[in-house]
């Protein structure tokens, strides 16, 4: 079976395109839900320098009331887009397995006699779960993110480009050593599916056959054999543990300098009465609008880099032909 790394076009034909109309009221709904959530930040600015400096009690009310209409708008936005998303989700994922399960059926008993019978369950079962985070919350809760980072940057710009340079150069390069750690991250977590299936085969064979197994006093041999596969899995998952801890220990310490930056930088300006308190406040509850969602993303990618490597998977799976499965057969004979 020849490996297959399925393409972002591909997805977005074979997966996202279908259900678009989904996608679609996903993305106005996370849209209006990150619209909402920027109210706050921009109304600590009036609270400081209008309503408090000037005492205005009229302003003090209205600024009540617009904030708490943007948090109810939020919660529901929110609400609305887990739960359509979600099943929506969960829906293609049950076609999906049906599918998988058809294909399976339609190749000749061959192919069954060269893969464990527990591997093949999981790749019907498990292979296609990934699929969530692409219909799911996943995929427009990224373009969520992209969408708040843009729109805080302009934000923060509008109040202070100085300040917001300072802040801006630490987060471009969490942004870039991320793209690159997770585009290595894809092919362990294929490999990890690979091993996962393969163990709970032979676990799934083992049981099954347990008299056998004992009739030959096999046991310490079976054993053997699901030690070393766990210990692969532990392996593999080291691997992306020790990439995504690196990652988000960058995250913290690149942060942390821009933090530093803030407290610098904004403490000198305010000094200089070049920024208001209310500007520092809202400068600072803006980034993180601006930070939040990258450290989102970047546990978003993750996750969107697992459902990829199952998909290859599945794709492998779905593009293998009967006449292949007998030519592999004959060729080993």
């Amino acid at each position: 079976m020849s490996k297959t790394k399925i393409s972002l076009s591909k997805v977005f034909k074979t997966i996202i395109w279908p259900h678009r109309k989904m996608v679609f009221i996903g993305l106005i709904l996370i849209l209006i839900s990150r619209v909402s959530g920027l109210i706050l930040p921009g109304a600590s600015k009036f609270l400081i320098d209008d309503v408090i400096a000037k005492q205005d009690y009229n302003t003090l009310k209205l600024l009540l009331l617009v904030v708490s209409i943007a948090i109810i708008i939020q919660s529901v936005s929110s609400f609305l887009l887990t739960k359509i998303m979600s099943v929506e989700a969960q829906r293609f994922i049950s076609e999906l397995r049906v599918q998988v399960q058809k294909k399976l059926l339609s190749l000749p008993i061959s192919f069954f006699d060269n893969n464990k019978t527990g591997a093949l369950v999981s790749r019907v079962m498990n292979d296609v779960e990934g699929v969530r985070n692409i219909i799911g919350t996943g995929l427009v809760q990224l373009v969520g993110g992209i969408f708040t980072s843009i729109v805080s940057l302009i934000l923060l710009i509008s109040i202070s480009p100085t300040l917001t340079l300072y802040v801006l150069v630490p987060v471009l390069i969490f942004g870039v050593i991320s793209f690159f750690a997770f585009k290595k991250i894809r092919p362990i977590f294929k490999q990890r599916r690979i091993i996962e299936s393969e163990v709970t085969g032979r676990l799934t064979e083992t049981l099954g056959g347990i008299r056998i197994i004992k009739g030959f006093n096999a046991e310490k041999y079976e054993n053997t054999i699901f030690e070393k596969g766990v210990t692969d899995i532990f392996h593999n998952v080291k691997s992306t543990l020790t990439t995504s801890a690196l990652i988000f220990s960058l995250a913290t310490l690149l942060l942390g300098f821009a933090s530093i930056a803030i407290m610098g930088v904004g403490g000198y300006k305010i000094m200089t009465n070049e920024l208001t308190l209310g500007d520092f406040l809202s400068f600072t509850l803006y980034l993180g609008f601006l930070i939040a969602p990258i450290v989102q993303m970047s546990n978003i990618s993750t996750q969107l880099t697992e459902a990829f490597s199952g998909l290859d998977r599945t794709e492998e799976l779905m593009k293998t032909r009967r006449d292949e499965v007998l030519a592999l057969i004959r060729g080993g004979k």
